[in-house]
């Protein structure tokens, strides 16, 4: 099971690089109107600024991590035993896993998700338009933390997730591809009216089609020369 998973791996790779462009093209086209921007890339910036020079927010990231793996477990229909959340660590005892319950912390912004959920629910009873400032500040500021302490906890420990999941190359694959769709996701509910995410999902499709079709017609070619 874990080499299926490594070879699955190996064949998102092309995905994965074509979602990266995708990406980073409605990346480009967000900052690109840097008017409407400015609150998402403050925010991003000033939770840069505070983890490096006041605080890491260590405590606040173990907590959303270790929730979302009860959260994903409680979705996946495992029954959670125990939650412990410690200033630099923390586990989850459940009945049962599998590669969403371990992988979802790594890639789910469980503060994003959160921000976005109160500003719709109160976008029922009131006007928030004027707040909308406040909420792409939010939502900066908390892909950031996200980000960060994604790659802080990834980099600089030797995390047993990633085994459990099928092995380092696949959950590191999986994550980073996970996470370039989770941030266009994220763009496209902040800026409606610049991100197209179905003409990048179609040239995701188009690109990563035609990349391996043109390699399995070389590989053909190469072995009709061979025999």
């Amino acid at each position: 099971m874990r080499f299926l998973k490594f070879v699955l791996a190996v064949i998102l790779l092309p995905t994965v690089f074509f979602v990266l462009v995708q990406t980073g093209h409605i990346l480009l086209t967000v900052l690109g109107h840097f008017q409407t921007a400015a609150a998402f890339v403050a925010g991003a910036a000033g939770y840069a600024i505070l983890h490096y020079t006041v605080y890491d927010f260590s405590r606040p990231y173990v907590f959303m991590h270790e929730f979302t793996h009860a959260l994903a477990a409680f979705l996946c229909g495992a029954r959670v035993k125990d939650i412990c959340v410690k200033r630099d660590s923390g586990y989850v005892k459940m009945d049962k896993t599998n590669v969403f319950i371990v992988l979802a912390p790594y890639f789910v912004p469980g503060y994003v998700l959160l921000t976005a959920f109160i500003y719709v629910v109160l976008g029922l009873f009131w006007n928030v338009t004027p707040y909308r400032s406040l909420f792409l500040g939010l939502l900066g500021f908390f892909m950031a933390f996200h980000f960060i302490q994604t790659f802080k906890t990834l980099f600089e420990a030797d995390q047993p997730d990633l085994q459990l999941a099928g092995g380092k190359i696949f959950s590191v694959v999986m994550i980073v591809l996970a996470n370039l769709v989770v941030l266009a996701i994220v763009l496209k509910g902040g800026f409606a009216e610049q991100v197209h995410l179905k003409s990048a999902a179609i040239a995701v499709v188009k690109d990563t089609v035609n990349l391996w079709r043109s390699l399995i017609n070389y590989i053909y070619m190469w072995y009709a020369r061979m025999a």
